[in-house]
């Protein structure tokens, strides 16, 4: 029990500290992909800057909006951190002290938990343009979890498991995203939009609801809901290597290669913030109620029947 708790409180610094570069890489590609520098001014080559704005927003005076529910103003941050950071007890690492057999199920329900942080922040900031931006948040959210969940299942099929484990062993030597390069394809697009990244920031969208649900929210409270956000990134990008991209191919060093394909998920989400328009709104809703949700029933029932046909005979 001990070695569980030690071994779950390192992962979580860990994943703060990788979560902390990760916002440097973002900045620094943002600037290459503008053509300009990035952060470089901050020590060598600007490496420590992720650690001087923690330390900035750590150490900025918090300002209390005067109408606010003061209670869920706070805790909204705190709840959504938690919860990002439980997702990564479920990393299929093999010096993880603990492995949860029911991985797929325990992420459903702790990812379909992270929109009531974000609708408590928007609707505890007591602001109209806060409560827009929560609002268009949890729409889409769980328009897209809809879509995530029917996605996830063709690789469950595959694997028949719900244990990352033996998911990540499934894909050893086929990679389920090259046997269904569009179902993959789909729910890439799928978690840009349940992390609520571009092309699909509406929750965030600057220029009709000025930065939407986190607008009341400075130092400290930012700084959660920044860390939040980006921890689900890395979280999302591990989830797509895993599930369409697992398997090592070299059995004694597993673990470094799962680090490389979450480093290009995790890129192509600065990829295409630095290169997509937002779309409208009406068209995400489109998206994922007319194309993607049609497209992943199709599939998995043509999956399904292939499966229980080769089974049966």
């Amino acid at each position: 029990m001990v070695l569980s708790v030690i071994s779950s409180v390192i992962t979580y610094v860990l994943m703060l500290l990788g979560m902390a570069f990760f916002t440097l890489l973002e900045r620094k590609g943002l600037g290459y992909f503008q053509i300009r520098k990035g952060p470089n001014k901050v020590g060598l080559m600007g490496l420590p800057q992720p650690l001087a704005d923690a330390a900035k927003l750590l150490t900025k005076e918090m300002v209390n909006p005067i109408l606010a529910n003061l209670f869920p103003y706070f805790f909204a941050p705190i709840l959504s951190l938690i919860l990002a950071l439980l997702l990564w007890q479920l990393y299929p690492s093999e010096y993880f002290m603990t492995s949860i057999f029911w991985g797929i199920l325990l992420f459903l329900c702790i990812s379909s938990l992270n929109v009531y942080g974000t609708l408590v922040a928007g609707w505890s900031s007591n602001s109209k343009y806060s409560l827009l931006g929560s609002l268009r948040a949890v729409a889409q959210t769980i328009s897209y979890e809809v879509s995530l969940s029917l996605i996830m299942l063709f690789s469950l099929c595959v694997s028949s498991s719900f244990s990352f484990l033996e998911i990540n062993m499934s894909n050893e030597f086929m990679w389920v995203g090259m046997l269904m390069f569009p179902i993959g394809l789909i729910w890439y697009v799928s978690t840009l939009a349940e992390t609520n990244r571009a092309p699909f920031d509406f929750a965030e969208g600057e220029s009709e609801i000025v930065s939407g649900f986190n607008i009341e929210y400075s130092a400290g409270g930012f700084a959660l809901i920044f860390m939040a956000e980006y921890t689900s990134i890395l979280f999302m990008s591990m989830m797509s290597s895993l599930l369409f991209f697992g398997g090592s191919f070299f059995i004694f060093n597993s673990d470094i290669i799962m680090y490389f394909k979450m480093l290009f998920f995790s890129f192509v989400f600065v990829w295409a913030r630095a290169t997509l328009p937002r779309l409208r709104y009406d068209l995400l809703m489109n998206l994922t109620w007319k194309c993607f949700l049609p497209i992943s029933l199709s599939g998995l029932i043509f999956v399904c029947g292939n499966k229980f046909l080769i089974e049966l005979f």
